[in-house]
């Protein structure tokens, strides 16, 4: 069975949804702003003749039509890193600011982990977490060449995170980019496409579930939590934030996304979800030429001073 065929009755144009999962993926980076800004790496791709076209939706992301992301001298000396342009929602939605306390849950191999650590200005203490010792290395890799030096690395299984080690016991905000069954990314990787199993979509959603209801209890009253994925599965996505509203103190917010996003689905082969998953966004492969992804924004329960919980978020 293909994956794709059961979210057909999902999007608005299916010849065009499966067109697009059948285009390969255009090739992207991210500026390293501790590095240089978008007009010097500019600078620097013309100098070296690297093909580039800026994206329209986002300052500083790059697409290279000519691929090779890591075959240039400003990737090597840290002023890019290889990034999926959907990829960059969560940290965009997660909004964190200089001298916070950040946790990225399932961190590695660090693409979102940098672009939060840039956004902080590489101040206050970011904890990287990743239950899979051997995607840390690459994790560490990626932080020491761009620079990064507020980010501490644990291996943990997120959904029993200790904070025991820390010198706090609570953050501010928390990234859940969650492990999970990577249809979205068909562009750049067919393979997930042979390899879908419903059965692994049933397991991986149990682990969801988990790391996101911890992130949740790891966050203080008012602090932001944000949950995203890479498949176009309702099991893993509006489901699992079903569940956890269901269990843990919290909300889902509205915000807002600077690029073309379709709302969270409330019902789903014959389960209903709880109608604020609406506030959750779907991005879908032939809506902006990206991969498939899926975003969302709570807010954890009690009193607090998380201001920008709602509103837009910047391009």
């Amino acid at each position: 069975m293909n994956p794709l065929d059961r979210y057909e009755p999902l999007v608005d144009d299916v010849d065009a949804f499966r067109a697009a999962c059948d285009r390969s993926l255009p090739s992207v980076v991210r500026t390293n702003r501790l590095a240089a800004s978008p007009a010097r790496v500019r600078e620097a791709f013309d100098e070296e003749g690297v093909d580039h076209e800026p994206v329209a939706w986002h300052d500083g992301l790059f697409r290279l039509p000519d691929g090779n992301p890591g075959g240039n001298w400003p990737y090597v000396h840290g002023w890019t890193h290889g990034q999926e342009e959907v990829s960059v929602l969560p940290g965009l939605a997660l909004d964190p600011r200089p001298g916070e306390r950040v946790w990225d849950a399932c961190a590695a191999p660090g693409s979102k982990t940098t672009q939060i650590a840039d956004a902080m200005d590489d101040e206050g203490t970011l904890v990287a977490n990743d239950n899979n010792l051997g995607r840390l290395s690459a994790l560490r890799h990626n932080a020491e060449r761009l620079g990064i030096t507020n980010a501490i690395v644990t291996n943990q299984d997120a959904r029993n995170f200790s904070t025991k080690p820390l010198a706090f016991d609570e953050f501010d905000r928390a990234l859940v980019d969650a492990p999970c069954s990577c249809e979205g990314t068909c562009r750049k990787n067919p393979d997930v496409v042979d390899q879908w199993t419903l059965d692994h979509v049933h397991a991986v959603a149990g682990i969801q579930k988990g790391v996101l209801a911890r992130a949740v209890q790891a966050t203080r009253p008012g602090g932001t939590v944000v949950y995203s994925t890479c498949t176009f599965a309702p099991e893993e996505n509006e489901a699992v934030l079903d569940h956890v509203l269901g269990a843990e103190d919290c909300e889902l917010v509205a915000f807002d996304l600077p690029l073309d996003t379709v709302p969270g689905v409330t019902e789903w082969d014959g389960e209903a979800f709880d109608e604020s998953v609406t506030r959750a966004h779907r991005v879908y492969p032939h809506h902006n030429d990206t991969g498939g992804f899926f975003c969302a924004k709570l807010r954890v329960g009690g009193e607090g001073d998380e201001s920008a919980s709602d509103g837009e978020v910047a391009a």
